[in-house]
């Protein structure tokens, strides 16, 4: 029993002071509070809890704006993109470098198509040289008219806003939830007006499709081009599809898409010729004008990804890689004979037997 009751008298000594430093640091702690509550009234700033921290002043969500701190957060109006205080400001940039051969590259590819149907569905006869002619004015006509009508209206420039990153072209999945139940719509423009732009250009290159081709198909070729026609009228409505949803992916790899694509239908182009001997591939590429302009073509197209995957950034190194656009080409017709069918298919006729 002894033993007991000096355990009990040990174990209550010990707590004792434990409860009291308890006590002390709950009510240091209470008046600290007290004297935070007090300060921050006396100096009109909110009065936030734990872990006392002033509320933010800037929007949530990436690209949420908002037109002065006093107004609602949400979307900037066209042409606006908001700074790091969340207030939205208008864009007064000009696009870079990039930004035009990107523009170029988009412009490009509906004409490269126009004229490869136009070239695939209409008989090799001189007068398809119009239908030709015809879906290059409609292309000029369209890119002009497009940057005509781009702000500011009336001029042949363009007031952009600069593009920063990926995301900057798919706004739409950043739309922020601050509470886990509203959602705060900021879906915009962010890379005004490269995606609008575009889809502007495909639309009035097929009005003006509509209304000059036919001219040309029925009054002046004899209704040879009604094909190409036909082909024009799917493959914009597929290249409007595909700008709005891969944009942004095509943005950043179109260098690399015209280099690789150039070279693989270059190849394509001399694969078709019926002779695949060395010596009968020069002659024809260099002295069939067809064959010629299309072989020119390619090497425009291949220079045209080479300037865009460079930039020009050092125009004394850059410039001469220019010079090896002819190269794939003049690899294929060097390296044909040992590609020849006949050494993988033994018992077929072969265009090479006698080189």
């Amino acid at each position: 029993m002894g033993r007991l009751l000096t355990d009990y008298s040990t174990t209550n000594e010990t707590a004792i002071p434990n409860m009291m430093e308890k006590r002390t640091g709950l009510f240091v702690l209470l008046v600290a509070s007290g004297a935070l509550w007090t300060e921050c009234g006396a100096t009109g700033r909110p009065v936030v809890g734990y872990p006392f921290m002033e509320a933010e002043s800037t929007c949530p969500g990436r690209y949420c704006g908002r037109m002065s701190k006093e107004k609602e957060c949400g979307a900037c109006p066209r042409g606006y993109s908001p700074d790091s205080e969340s207030v939205c400001q208008r864009c007064e940039s000009s696009p870079q470098f990039y930004d035009w051969l990107y523009l170029g590259f988009m412009g490009m590819v509906s004409l490269v198509l126009h004229w490869g149907f136009i070239d695939l569905l209409s008989p090799p006869k001189r007068t398809v040289l119009l239908l030709h002619l015809s879906a290059f004015i409609e292309t000029v006509f369209a890119a002009w008219l497009t940057l005509f009508l781009s702000e500011p209206a009336g001029t042949m420039n363009i007031r952009s806003c600069s593009v920063h990153q990926f995301s900057d072209w798919y706004t739409m999945f950043f739309n922020p939830t601050p509470d886990y139940s509203n959602t705060i719509y900021c879906t915009q423009e962010m890379v005004y007006p490269l995606y609008t732009m575009v889809l502007i250009y495909y639309t009035l290159s097929l009005v003006f499709m509509m209304l000059l081709r036919p001219l040309f198909a029925y009054k002046l070729t004899g209704c040879q081009g009604s094909r190409s026609i036909y082909a024009a009228l799917y493959f914009l409505p597929i290249l409007i599809f595909i700008h709005s949803i891969f944009g942004g992916i095509i943005y950043y790899a179109y260098p690399y898409i015209t280099v690789v694509v150039s070279v693989i239908t270059s190849a394509c182009h001399l694969a078709t010729e019926e002779d695949q001997r060395m010596k009968e591939l020069l002659r024809h590429s260099f002295t069939n004008i067809r064959s010629l302009t299309i072989l020119l073509g390619h090497w425009v197209v291949h220079a045209y990804g080479i300037v865009a995957i460079t930039q020009l950034g050092q125009p004394s190194f850059h410039a001469p890689l220019i010079a090896l656009v002819p190269f794939p080409t003049l690899f294929y017709i060097v390296t044909v004979r040992f590609t020849d069918p006949h050494l993988i298919f033994p018992y077929r006729t072969s265009s090479l037997q006698g080189v």
